[in-house]
């Protein structure tokens, strides 16, 4: 299976990190991008490859679609693209919606939303029996915060999970006949580093003693 690919956005830390891990140890070459922190996307690659699977690492900003083009075309150049996790996401501190800039709300919805939906796009166009291809599948990455919101905590994150449910069950229907599959994962709250972006580390342990 090594000449079948899975690109894992967001592919460095947290979910994304044990996605990769899983898929290469499926016997996948793993596509692990990044978007600054090169030693973590290079532990990951050698986690993989020290397991004796296949894997490298990508840098590319999903809210740019030129380096979404470079990362699809970096996995073309190793073989036929059977998996695209869509992972990559990220929050803000924790802020109402009336103490948000216009810079950060962009941002959220650019990382969280565009990149995914441009991702998926590109997926398909490899993966589509429309296209010539032979199928795949694509996990896009929700949150609870798609259905509670994140009152008092980032609306504005809620919204572009939301946006990820939409684009699943819609993206799901228009090519479940052309041989992919399109599923999201919608986790609770999960015990990695992006609660310390949004200024609440130690939220998990907060969460389970509550």
């Amino acid at each position: 299976m090594t000449d079948k690919i899975a690109i894992v956005t967001g592919g460095s830390r947290g979910i994304g990190r044990a996605a990769a891990l899983k898929l290469g140890a499926a016997g996948y070459t793993v596509v692990v991008n990044y978007t600054a922190n090169a030693a973590a996307a290079d532990a990951v690659v050698k986690s993989i490859t020290s397991a004796g699977g296949k894997a490298v690492a990508v840098k590319g900003d999903v809210a740019k679609e030129a380096d979404i083009l470079a990362l699809f075309a970096a996995a073309d150049k190793l073989g036929t693209l059977k998996v695209l996790v869509n992972n990559a996401g990220v929050m803000d501190q924790q802020n109402r919606l009336d103490e948000m800039t216009t810079e950060r709300i962009r941002r959220i919805l650019d990382i969280n939303t565009f990149g995914s939906i441009i991702c998926a796009r590109e997926a398909v166009k490899r993966m589509s029996t429309r296209h010539g291809g032979k199928g795949g599948s694509i996990v896009n990455m929700s949150s609870a915060a798609a259905y509670h919101g994140a009152p008092g905590l980032g609306v504005e994150y809620g919204a572009s999970k939301g946006a990820i449910d939409v684009l699943t069950i819609g993206l799901g229907r228009e090519v479940a006949a052309e041989g992919i599959r399109v599923n999201a994962v919608r986790p609770g709250i999960i015990d990695t580093e992006i609660h310390d972006s949004s200024g609440i580390p130690g939220r998990v342990k907060m969460m389970r003693d509550a």
